[in-house]
């Protein structure tokens, strides 16, 4: 009986551990960023770890207002890769932390 009160605090402690370096890792992803592109640079998204959009830069030379829409179709471009690059560094952070847990819908 005794033993297996040990393997619950150790089982306890790891699970301690582990939410601690999953807080830490979250906040290191806020401080991360990434960068999402389209129209070759004309259009470029940053955003951080947290999916927050940061900057939204736009070259000049792709401005045309005759064409609103390519415009706004390579901001929507840019903005879905750079959330698709934040999915994919979350993805790696954070897997690290369900290796072996086979949890669905964790990470």
């Amino acid at each position: 009986m005794m033993r297996g009160m040990g393997n619950m605090q150790k089982m306890m402690k790891q699970m301690q551990k582990m939410q601690k370096d999953m807080q830490k890792a979250q906040e290191e992803l806020a401080q991360k960023t990434v960068e999402g592109t389209a129209g070759g640079g004309m259009v470029t998204v940053i955003a951080n770890g947290h999916k927050q959009i940061l900057e939204v830069k736009i070259k000049e030379e792709v401005v045309d207002p005759d064409d609103i829409e390519m415009l706004q179709d390579l901001v929507l471009a840019a903005t879905n890769d750079a959330l698709k690059k934040v999915d994919e560094l979350t993805a790696e952070t954070m897997g690290q932390f369900a290796k072996g847990l086979n949890i669905p819908g964790l990470f």
